[in-house]
C-alpha cells in the first residue's frame, strides 16, 4: 500500500542585520545584508525546495547541512534532517526565499512509503526547469531538467540503474550509499521527457525490490 509523506519545516528564522564578521563566517556575498535559517524534516525534498526558490527570489544558498543518521537523532524536535542558511540584500527578500521553500515543502512534494510501519520509502521527483543553485552545484545550463533519485541503499543502487536504461540522462551527482541519512541515489539531468520516464522507472524499481526482497534475475 502506498502512501504520500509530507515532509515539514521544522524551524525557520531571519536575521535582517548581520555584522561583517558573521558574514565572513558564513561567506556571505557583500552586498547582502540579511540571513535566513530553516530547517527540514527531510533532506531529499529540501534540495529541490531551495532550488525552486532560487528561482523566485533574490537570494543565494550560502550552507546546507544534513544530521548524521537522519531527523530522529537531531537533539531537538525543531532541528529537522536538515539545515540551509540563505542570504539577500534585504529582509524581504529572504523572507520571500523562505516562504517558497516552505511552500514547495510543504505543497509541492512528498516521499512515499510503501508498508504502514514507514520503513519501506522513496523519494522520486523531477523538475523542467533547474534553478540558479542546481545550476551552480552541478555546472548545468540553465533550462536543464533534472529527476532527483534517493531510497535505502541497495534498492536505490538497483534502481538507478533502471532509470538510467530507460531514460537518456546522465549522472550529474551520485548519492553513495551510504549517505549521512543512509540513503542512497542520485541527480540525472536530461530532457524533460527523459526526466520523468527516470522517475518513473526508479520508483518502480524501488517498488519491485521492497515487495521482493529476495529474487535475483
Amino acid at each position: 500500500m502506498k502512501r504520500r509523506v509530507q515532509s515539514k519545516v521544522t524551524m525557520q528564522k531571519v536575521v535582517p542585520h548581520v555584522t561583517d564578521r558573521y558574514r565572513k563566517l558564513w561567506e556571505i556575498p557583500e552586498t547582502h545584508r540579511s540571513v535566513g535559517f530553516i530547517a527540514c524534516d527531510n533532506e531529499d525534498v529540501m534540495w529541490l525546495a531551495l532550488d525552486d526558490a532560487t528561482k523566485k527570489a533574490k537570494i543565494e544558498i550560502v550552507h546546507t547541512e544534513t544530521v548524521y543518521g537522519g531527523v530522529d537523532y537531531s537533539w531537538s524536535r525543531y532541528g529537522g534532517e536538515i539545515t540551509a542558511v540563505l542570504s539577500g540584500e534585504n529582509v524581504s527578500d529572504v523572507q520571500n526565499g523562505l516562504r517558497y521553500t516552505k511552500e514547495y515543502i510543504e505543497n509541492k512534494a512528498a516521499i512515499y512509503m510503501l508498508d504502514e510501519e514507514g520503513t519501506l520509502g522513496y523519494y522520486a521527483d523531477w523538475i523542467p526547469r533547474a534553478g540558479r543553485y542546481y545550476q551552480k552545484k552541478l555546472g548545468i545550463a540553465e533550462g536543464t531538467s533534472l529527476a532527483y533519485l534517493v531510497s535505502t541503499p541497495v534498492e536505490s543502487t538497483y534502481a538507478l540503474d533502471k532509470a538510467l536504461k530507460a531514460s537518456q540522462t546522465k549522472i550529474a551527482e551520485m548519492f553513495y550509499p551510504p549517505t549521512r541519512v543512509n540513503t542512497g541515489g542520485g541527480v540525472l539531468v536530461g530532457t524533460e521527457s527523459a526526466c520523468r520516464a527516470a522517475v518513473q522507472a526508479f520508483a518502480e524499481a524501488v517498488e519491485y525490490c521492497a515487495f521482493h526482497p529476495m529474487e535475483v534475475e
